[in-house]
């Protein structure tokens, strides 16, 4: 690889910010997720049809990504969610929209807006990068995301990732999605 196609690498992995721990989805806190999601994304402005969008439902459906990938959440000591983000491994989830075999993806990265400047969506990030270097034959970890989530790129792009406009897609027409790239 040359000098222009190298990717910055990531920093190492630091403890979880004072305060709050980053572990696997519960049962119980299904529905709590799902409304952090979805608020977090109508409150950022990130749905094309606002409060009528049908993203809405897939955000709200933490079961079912829960039961097809890897949901991860940042809580606080006395067990309040403070956000969430679903892993995708590469390979047979329905959750995969651009990982390829050789790739992890993360998707629904959502912190409520209290918890927000704690660095909770960097602990969550940082997280899923380090399921996916612990992956046999993960080179790289992708995401996508709309190019009016501002504060998500400012935070991707600290964290290492490089933009891949080569990979940039539209999952409905007139709704571009940006993709980004970490090497693992």
């Amino acid at each position: 690889m040359d000098a222009a196609t190298t990717q910055p690498s990531v920093p190492p992995p630091a403890p979880p910010a004072a305060g709050f721990t980053i572990r696997p989805v519960r049962p119980a806190e299904h529905a709590a997720l799902g409304e952090i999601s979805a608020r977090a994304y109508l409150d950022d402005r990130l749905l094309t049809h606002g409060a009528d969008d049908p993203y809405l439902d897939v955000l709200r459906d933490v079961p079912r990504r829960a039961a097809e990938a890897e949901v991860l959440v940042a809580a606080d000591p006395d067990g309040a969610l403070l956000g969430g983000v679903t892993f995708v491994p590469s390979g047979g989830t329905p959750w995969a929209d651009i990982a390829g075999p050789d790739e992890a993806e993360f998707r629904v990265l959502a912190v409520d807006g209290a918890a927000r400047g704690r660095g909770v969506g960097e602990a969550l990030v940082q997280a899923c990068a380090e399921r996916a270097r612990a992956r046999e034959g993960c080179v790289r970890l992708v995401l996508s995301v709309v190019p009016e989530a501002v504060a998500a790129r400012r935070l991707y792009d600290r964290m290492g990732f490089a933009r891949a406009p080569h990979r940039d897609w539209e999952p409905l027409p007139g709704l571009p999605l940006h993709v980004y790239e970490l090497t693992l």
